[in-house]
């Protein structure tokens, strides 16, 4: 006899015991190498540049390939998801990012990487638009919690530990290993995926292709609008874009309003807490990069350690991160996520501080534990604002709440990138040091918006 197709899961009824650890590592996995993929090339680019005789600017392009096909992919997929399943979506995801790292492995020019990082770009957002939608199906409700802060866990180590893990294959093998490292990954978490993850509810109706080409125009040509103010570009290039995004961003939520699952989630936004969310996620993400991106440059032009050194003095953010999962795991279910977050912000934006406060010839120690704090900070912040913009959610829309939580965390890194791009070029005096001073306010904006939601709890409901 044929096998039977597995049933089809309820949400909020979740998986069990044996099945339950091998769909969520199925996801973890998943989750893992889309941002590894991400991160791995940053602190390869001075290399990727030589060896392709390109300039520094120019091999830029092979970090932003990814994160614009990712950006505008990202609501896009999550709608596709909801259309053919979120297990089947995160399988094609894992197989385009396997083939991609193959061709970007195989690259000899600029334009031929830049093009497999963005159909990289492409699967990783396969991956993250439906990701933290099957952990809400492979986990009961009542413990929620404990699987999205296991899914910020993946994003730290992979956003965190890609510098890391690039520093180590650098130190004995050429750039392209920085991809073929990908390919047993990639095998190992599709042959997982085909078998443990589960079957979620399907709407035929819920991908429209019209609406999919204006997301693609709106978040593209204002994320090129950023990138090229951040790189002073002239203003009729500017305003042109900003334009650009703009009708296509309006024309977008006219065609999506009254529909019954509208891929930008307009239905979604008139929720509260589904709101609130939404921005402290995009608040703590620009503060997040305004430390990833500039600390690096800090520590390599300030404090003069060698780029192999760099990316393992960073990692005390992961772990930070890591170091409060389990505690927040079951924190995040029992406790307001306006409060945990609010605290976690705060704690990051404490530790962004004292990185600025740094002295002039900081030991290993000096630096390790400002990471840890506001890595410890962002891993009390994360799981539980994730938290409340899934479980606020009407059912059925799990697809488009975890598409926005991405949206919210891609965004906000854009963002941060931009703005770390404009202070290197209009400050002339420490702008890596400003950078930090920086993300520390911002943090402790993101942490009063969290903040207001508790205002917000007491408030009746309009």
């Amino acid at each position: 006899m044929p096998p039977q197709p597995k049933p089809v899961l309820i949400e909020g009824e979740g998986l069990h015991g044996a099945a339950r650890v091998r769909a969520v590592t199925a996801v973890a996995l998943s989750v893992l190498l889309a941002l590894l993929d991400y991160a791995i090339a940053n602190v390869a680019l001075p290399t990727i540049a030589g060896d392709l005789h390109v300039s520094p600017a120019s091999a830029v392009w092979i970090v932003n390939a990814y994160q614009l096909a990712s950006v505008v992919s990202l609501l896009p997929m999550a709608a596709l998801g909801t259309r053919i399943g979120f297990a089947r979506l995160c399988q094609i995801g894992l197989a385009l990012l396997t083939v991609a790292s193959l061709f970007c492995a195989l690259s000899h020019t600029l334009l031929a990487l830049a093009l497999a990082r963005a159909v990289q770009g492409v699967g990783g957002a396969c991956i993250m638009s439906v990701s933290i939608a099957l952990i809400r199906f492979i986990y009961p409700h009542a413990i929620l919690g404990r699987g999205i802060a296991l899914n910020g866990v993946m994003v730290a180590l992979g956003v965190g530990g890609g510098p890391t893990v690039a520093s180590i294959i650098l130190s004995f093998a050429n750039w392209p290993w920085l991809f073929l490292f990908n390919i047993p990954l990639g095998i190992t978490a599709l042959v997982l995926a085909l078998g443990s993850l589960p079957r979620t509810p399907v709407n035929p109706g819920s991908f429209d292709g019209t609406s999919a080409l204006l997301n693609i125009f709106a978040f593209g040509a204002l994320i090129m609008a950023g990138d090229s103010v951040a790189h002073h570009a002239g203003a009729p290039q500017v305003i042109g874009l900003v334009m650009t995004g703009v009708a296509a961003g309006w024309l977008l939520v006219r065609r999506q309003h009254g529909q019954a699952h509208p891929m930008f989630p307009i239905d979604m936004l008139h929720i509260r807490a589904f709101r609130s969310g939404t921005v402290v996620g995009f608040v703590a993400f620009v503060a997040s990069n305004l430390f990833m991106i500039s600390f690096p440059f800090t520590l390599q032009s300030l404090f003069h350690y060698p780029p192999a050194i760099v990316g393992l003095l960073m990692t005390p953010w992961p772990v930070g991160i890591m170091a409060v999962a389990p505690l927040i795991s079951r924190l995040s279910d029992r406790v307001p996520a306006a409060i945990l977050s609010s605290v976690g912000l705060g704690m990051t934006s404490m530790g962004f501080l004292a990185l600025y406060m740094l002295p002039a010839n900081p030991t290993w120690y000096d630096i390790a534990w400002r990471i840890a704090l506001g890595g410890m900070g962002f891993g009390v912040f994360q799981p539980p604002n994730n938290r409340i913009m899934m479980v606020t959610a009407p059912p059925g829309r799990s697809g488009s709440a975890s598409g926005m939580v991405q949206i919210a965390r891609q965004c906000g890194q854009a963002t941060g990138a931009m703005l770390v791009a404009m202070a290197f070029g209009l400050i002339t005096h420490d702008a890596e040091r400003s950078c930090l001073g920086f993300g520390a306010i911002v943090a402790f904006v993101g942490m009063l918006c969290s903040a207001a939601r508790l205002l917000g709890a007491r408030a009746p409901a309009r």
